[in-house]
């Protein structure tokens, strides 16, 4: 054992009693990942026959953003409904128009969503999540701090984790590892191409500064 100490107490002993603290932490996100959330189910499920056979792509990749959302902030549960709503209308657009230029015609869905479902009064703050999520600066705007969070956890799954904004690397390991990519980045890739061809000029639509 090492002679030094810290506040009284062995390293290697602070050490491990640390390292079991942080196991056992990252376990209990772990075990608080839902796979099967009823109002993410719900929406996507009636979208399933438009998405077709990059369906369980996109539920993964809806599911991921969120949980990096809630990794991102706490969030209280009117908080987690706005933003399961935005996550599962923000891409929908891709398979609506059959296009890369994909947020435009993802809105409208989600406004009928919330029309439907007597939710109007959340039409301007979810229309600017899904709007400004492939935003490439901050959103700004104090009066609707899910915007920003919104567009982090997205941009955290859209970029495989090279951007983290401070959530741990082993639990969003833990989210990547409960919901595989099921080639939503790839399927994503060669719409991209496609698109690139025609539109040499525009090739990221969904962009924006």
């Amino acid at each position: 054992m090492r002679d030094t100490w810290f506040l009284g107490v062995p390293q290697e002993p602070l050490f491990l009693w640390f390292s079991m603290f942080k196991l056992e932490v990252n376990m209990d996100f772990k075990h608080n990942i839902e796979t099967n959330i009823p109002l993410l189910e719900e929406i996507l499920g009636s979208w399933k026959s438009v998405i077709g056979t990059e369906y369980e792509g996109y539920r993964n990749h809806v599911y991921r953003m969120y949980y990096c959302c809630l990794l991102l902030s706490d969030t209280d549960e009117e908080s987690k409904q706005k933003l399961q709503i935005a996550a599962a209308f923000h891409d929908i657009g891709i398979w609506i128009d059959n296009t890369v230029d994909y947020i435009p015609p993802s809105i409208p869905p989600a406004m009928s969503y919330l029309e439907t479902n007597g939710l109007e009064g959340w039409a301007e703050e979810i229309s600017l999540m899904i709007s400004e999520h492939h935003k490439l600066t901050r959103f700004t705007d104090s009066q609707y701090p899910l915007v920003e969070i919104f567009r982090k956890g997205d941009l955290v799954d859209f970029s495989f984790g090279l951007f983290k904004f401070g959530i741990p690397s082993a639990k969003l390991r833990d989210v990547m590892d409960a919901f595989p990519n099921a080639g939503f980045h790839k399927n994503l890739a060669k719409r991209a191409g496609r698109w690139f061809l025609k539109h040499p000029l525009n090739p990221l639509p969904m962009m924006k500064w």
